[in-house]
């Protein structure tokens, strides 16, 4: 599922942001996620060929491929989406002509359905990693300014 691969992408990501030293192997991505080995691999190769992460074989792990300011989550949203098949799919409608008035409506799902998505995606765009990853470090620093005080 395209939503399940973009959360898991975006998580990838700001683990990476956040690295000290910028890389991290996966192995150790995937125990943070919560899945297998494998599966980030599959997901790196993707943000990989989308420009988003650089992959070293062996021990040296993944690291973003450009700074963290210049990744959207709009770009990671279509590194992660399936080419061709829309967000909200449309069942398809009655071939029968007595049902004209019911065989409009997957046309007119799909115009919504598209609008909808070009909103979302418009939103992911203006989103970058880097302002989420300041929005995970926040509460860990106001913490510790408590702990200071």
């Amino acid at each position: 599922m395209v939503a399940t691969r973009f959360a898991v992408a975006v998580h990838i990501l700001l683990l990476l942001a956040t690295a000290p030293g910028g890389q991290l192997t996966s192995g150790r991505l995937a125990e943070s996620v919560g899945t297998n080995p494998v599966v980030i691999r599959r997901l790196a190769g993707q943000l990989a060929r989308a420009g988003l992460i650089r992959i070293r074989r062996g021990p040296g792990g993944a690291e973003l491929a450009k700074a963290a300011e210049l990744i959207t989550l709009g770009q990671i949203w279509q590194a992660m989406r399936r080419k061709g098949l829309p967000l909200l799919p449309v069942h398809r409608g009655p071939n029968r002509a007595e049902a004209a008035p019911a065989a409009a409506i997957p046309t007119l799902l799909r115009e919504v359905f598209d609008s909808a998505e070009a909103a979302m995606e418009a939103d992911l765009a203006s989103v970058t990693l880097a302002e989420l990853r300041a929005r995970m470090e926040a509460p860990a620093e106001a913490q510790r300014e408590v702990q200071a005080t």
